[in-house]
């Protein structure tokens, strides 16, 4: 699960867009989305109907060198329909605005890199096809072919140059696809992770560049309306496990902590799926850290309750925040975190991703 937030707050980056006023204050009837069946590769694209969008890669690396450092990295696509401007005719109307997020985790360093992108579809500069995954923000680009995926994200101070390889079909979330986010029928995305992925390529720091292999988790998200109105964020996990399990789990909170939703869903190697009930996965915070830059405080250990197994999530550096006020307009953690089981054993790594925890997100 990713975020868009505040994109009121854009208006000064894109100067000049007509219509943007409708882009925030959405007024317009949400209904409960239909069941339906997801067809492959046209849904891997872009479904500009809808409100807002997202692709998302995550992932641990190893390099091949003989220390073998340690990496995580992020890597998201937003997409975000401007109402304001629909009816318009014009192709100086933006119909659609292009975001993405970039980050690595540097282990050994206890440092993180991050960078953000935004514009506009059109004029060859953002897009996102609606036939298959293809997407692309100025020198930024997420494509698909076949089973192959590959992200080139040339960043300030760092960079990803990342093939990605399908080891395990697809997996649908909620009702085949269909995923509850809320009490209402109408907060609801249509939903689908592509776990496991088999990972290689280079990651660049300043200057220095990492050959490096791994494993990546991909989701991919639309919907019309996510939150409900008590809602302030989410805290949200995909995980995958040594074994070839996959893991996903959240729960939404309010302004008090409480919970108002919970979903997610296992997966065995064997390909054995459970998806998890509304109540049936409990998030417990643990020890917390906060952050110097931003004074927000957030639970970067936890213990997560699942129908197949109660977790300790725990994050591998502290420090993760992610700073996006210049593109979503959201403040928000994301990071590497290590999966143990009940005896403390390390089963898993993946990432952990927490919203809301300094304002209530807006979507």
């Amino acid at each position: 699960m990713a975020l868009l937030n505040n994109l009121h707050r854009r208006h000064l980056l894109l100067g000049g867009l007509a219509g943007l006023s409708g882009m925030t204050g959405w007024t317009g009837e949400a209904h409960a989305l239909p069941a339906r069946t997801l067809v492959f590769p046209r849904d891997r694209g872009s479904h500009p109907d809808f409100r807002t969008e997202w692709w998302y890669i995550t992932g641990q690396a190893t390099s091949r060198e003989a220390s073998q450092r340690t990496f995580g990295f992020q890597l998201t696509f937003f997409r975000s329909r401007v109402d304001g401007t629909q009816g318009m005719a014009s192709k100086f109307a933006a119909g659609q605005l292009i975001f993405a997020h970039a980050a690595i985790t540097d282990v050994q360093s206890q440092k993180l890199w991050h960078d953000q992108r935004i514009a506009r579809d059109g004029f060859g500069v953002a897009s996102a096809s609606v036939q298959d995954m293809n997407l692309k923000l100025r020198d930024w680009s997420l494509r698909a072919d076949g089973g192959r995926y590959t992200a080139e994200l040339p960043a300030t101070g760092f960079a990803l140059s990342l093939q990605f390889e399908e080891t395990q079909s697809v997996l649908l979330q909620g009702h085949q696809g269909l995923s509850r986010k809320g009490p209402e029928e109408k907060q609801a995305s249509y939903y689908y992770s592509q776990p496991q992925l088999a990972t290689q390529g280079n990651l660049q720091i300043k200057g220095k560049t990492f050959a490096v292999t791994g494993k990546a988790w991909l989701d991919h998200e639309w919907s019309d309306e996510l939150l409900h109105p008590s809602a302030v964020g989410w805290d949200w996990i995909g995980m995958n496990l040594d074994d070839g399990s996959a893991l996903t789990a959240f729960r939404l909170r309010d302004k008090d902590g409480r919970t108002v939703w919970t979903g997610g869903s296992f997966r065995s190697a064997q390909g054995a799926l459970r998806i998890f009930n509304p109540g049936d996965t409990l998030f417990k915070s643990g020890r917390s850290w906060k952050s110097p830059l931003t004074q927000i405080t957030y639970p970067v250990e936890w213990v997560v309750r699942t129908p197949a197994e109660t977790y300790a999530v725990k994050a591998v550096i502290d420090n993760q925040e992610l700073d996006s006020r210049n593109s979503t307009g959201s403040i928000y953690w994301e990071g590497l975190s290590e999966l143990r089981d009940s005896q403390e054993r390390r089963v898993g790594t993946g990432y952990l991703e927490m919203t809301g925890y300094g304002q209530a997100l807006r979507l």
